[in-house]
């Protein structure tokens, strides 16, 4: 499926500038984002650093808590997964992934209602995250990575003990609409 199937989510063209003393590029510009028609308030920020193989995912937080996400690779490059959460929606159940790398300008929007995960594809990748609501941990949750139908493409995938006690997209009741 297309990126176009998957309603509210978008790949974002970010402000990119070199010259020879390296590279400037803008992530978060709120009138850059209303440009794209997202309207969102940002209320977090962190990163993550990961080794080769690694898949963290796939995140969520439920309601009232969820947030709207934009995810950019600043070093490294990863497979970036999306699984539509969102009851009436036509692509219910269904992934969405992209490459995503430090070296291009892009980055992706996930709306509410979305489980996010990604596999890295390199050593020492630097994930930054922004979200449109604090963390809270009773909110916090996933969904198994293994259950969602997607290929991850990998033999070896370094997971954390927590991912892999998520449950299973079958047994998951989604609390999101579109």
């Amino acid at each position: 499926m297309a990126i176009e199937d998957f309603k509210g989510v978008q790949v974002l063209d970010l402000f990119h500038n070199g010259d020879a003393r390296g590279s400037f590029t803008k992530i978060y510009n709120r009138d850059n984002l209303e440009r794209f028609g997202i309207h969102t308030r940002i209320e977090e920020s962190y990163y993550s650093v990961s080794q080769k193989d690694v898949i963290r995912g796939m995140h969520f937080q439920l309601p009232p808590h969820e947030h709207e996400k934009i995810v950019h690779v600043l070093r490294g490059e990863i497979v970036d997964v999306i699984l539509d959460l969102r009851k009436g929606s036509e692509t219910y159940g269904k992934c969405f992934s992209i490459r995503l790398c430090g070296e291009e300008a892009k980055a992706l929007y996930i709306p509410c209602g979305f489980a996010h995960g990604f596999r890295t594809l390199c050593d020492d990748t630097l994930m930054l995250y922004y979200v449109s609501s604090g963390y809270a941990p009773q909110s916090d949750t996933g969904i198994r990575w293994d259950s969602i139908g997607y290929d991850w493409n990998t033999k070896t995938p370094i997971l954390s003990e927590r991912d892999q006690t998520f449950v299973k997209f079958a047994d998951f009741q989604s609390p999101f609409y579109l």
